[in-house]
């Protein structure tokens, strides 16, 4: 009979999570690989079997943050309207950032002052992009969406990303619904662009 993994996926996903979470709470200071394993309930072993140092699992983190954001934009469906497929991924933009914060912050910040993504990370991360760049072109085709294609959805981009880091870092006014007032905002800015 063979002996049961104990370095498996599940763990593995553990351990980018507690890593994501150090890196967003407290800090690159905070983060140890005995710290990251103990908090994820394993041995510092386990780390380096599976990810081979800090370095290793940083880019880790990091290629996640880029896959599990990238997976939540391509469930936004195309349909008729392009103007509400844009909304409707501005909205999963923000589930994304506030369903899993640390995840985001790691996505969008420098994780730790030497880490600088190699040339695969930085494209997972930029591919997140597409799907933007691809709904407002198919905006400006259908006639729907006036402007150069690069600057509407950067513009667009940059609130999205603004509204998203002010929620997080919670920078809003008290009593502010951040969900109603974000697709509000979305919407009027949309409405900027209406050809």
């Amino acid at each position: 009979m063979p002996r049961p993994r104990i370095h498996d996926e599940k763990l593995r996903n553990r351990l980018l999570d507690e890593a994501g979470r150090l890196l967003a709470a407290e800090g690159p200071a905070s983060l140890s690989l005995r710290r990251v394993a103990a908090d994820a309930g394993t041995s510092t072993s386990a780390v380096y079997t599976l990810f081979g140092g800090k370095s290793e699992l940083i880019r880790a983190v990091f290629l996640e943050a880029a896959l599990r954001f990238g997976e939540v934009l391509a469930t936004v469906e195309r349909s008729d309207d392009p103007v509400e497929d844009l909304l409707r991924l501005g909205v999963a933009y923000r589930e994304f950032a506030v369903a899993h914060p640390n995840l985001y912050a790691v996505l969008f910040s420098r994780p730790l002052p030497e880490f600088e993504p190699d040339e695969e990370a930085k494209r997972e991360s930029l591919g997140n992009f597409t799907p933007l760049a691809e709904m407002v072109r198919a905006a400006i085709d259908a006639g729907r969406i006036d402007g150069e294609p690069e600057a509407v959805a950067m513009g667009l981009w940059a609130i999205v990303h603004g509204l998203v880091t002010l929620e997080l870092h919670r920078n809003l006014p008290e009593g502010l619904d951040p969900a109603s007032q974000y697709e509000e905002v979305l919407r009027r800015t949309l409405r900027g662009w209406l050809a």
